[in-house]
C-alpha cells in the first residue's frame, strides 16, 4: 500500500506552525517588559523645598565650667536629588546673624570675634552627591557630601542624614561636628573659662518633595 503525502498541506502547516512561535514570542517578551516596568519604576529627579519655619540648627560648645547651646535660624533651601546618580545640587542657607545662645555679652563676642556675622552674614551647605537609598515611603539615612560655607570660606564635608518620606512631605536630621578653630575661627577661651576647638551642630528641617 502507498501512502501518498499532500506536500502542500505539510509546507502550510509548518508555516502556520512557526509564525504562531514567532507571534508567541512577540507577545511574551512585550508582556516581560511591562511587567518590568511596573516592578521597577524608573527614578525620577527629586525636589526638596525647605520650609524655614521648620527649619534650623541647635549647637553645643563643651566648656570647663558648662556647655553652652545655642541657635540659628534658616534663611532659605531647595535642594535637587537624583535617586539614580545620587548626584545632588543647591543649597541649605542659615542667617549667622541669627545665633542666639540666651546670654547677649556671649552672643555679642561670638558674632564680633568668632564667626564675624557682619562680615559675613550667611552660613550655608551646598550638596554635590549622596551615597545611600533614598526610599519613597519611610526612613532612609543617606551620607551627604558637599561643601559647608561658613566665616568666608568652604570646606569639604560629609554629613549623614536620616530623612523619613511621607507622601509629599518630608523630614530630616543630622548631627555633626564643626572643627571652627581649624577652619580660622578664633577660640573665645578665656582665662578661667576654658571652650571646645570643636562645636556640635544638631540640623533639623523639614518641607515639600516635588517629583520631576
Amino acid at each position: 500500500m502507498h501512502w501518498k503525502v499532500d506536500r502542500s498541506k505539510c509546507i502550510g502547516m509548518r508555516s502556520i506552525g512557526r509564525g504562531q512561535v514567532v507571534a508567541l514570542a512577540i507577545i511574551v517578551t512585550l508582556l516581560a517588559r511591562s511587567l518590568a516596568a511596573q516592578a521597577v519604576p524608573a527614578a525620577r529627579e527629586l525636589l526638596l523645598q525647605l520650609d524655614p519655619a521648620k527649619t534650623g540648627a541647635d549647637i553645643t560648645l563643651a566648656a570647663t565650667l558648662h556647655s553652652v547651646a545655642g541657635s540659628f535660624l534658616c534663611k532659605r533651601g531647595t535642594i535637587q536629588y537624583d535617586p539614580a546618580t545620587g548626584k545632588a545640587d543647591g543649597e541649605v542657607v542659615f542667617d549667622a546673624t541669627s545665633g542666639r545662645t540666651g546670654n547677649d555679652s556671649r552672643d555679642k563676642k561670638m558674632h564680633k570675634d568668632v564667626i564675624e556675622s557682619t562680615r559675613f552674614p550667611e552660613i550655608a551647605f551646598r550638596p554635590d552627591r549622596a551615597e545611600g537609598t533614598l526610599v519613597r515611603s519611610g526612613e532612609s539615612t543617606l551620607q551627604v557630601h558637599g561643601l559647608f560655607s561658613i566665616h568666608g570660606a568652604e570646606h569639604e564635608i560629609t554629613i549623614p542624614v536620616v530623612m523619613n518620606v511621607q507622601g509629599d512631605s518630608w523630614t530630616a536630621m543630622a548631627s555633626f561636628t564643626i572643627p571652627y578653630a581649624k577652619w580660622g575661627m578664633k577660640n573665645p577661651s578665656a582665662f578661667l573659662l576654658r571652650v571646645s576647638d570643636e562645636v556640635k551642630v544638631q540640623f533639623h528641617a523639614s518641607g515639600n518633595l516635588v517629583k520631576r
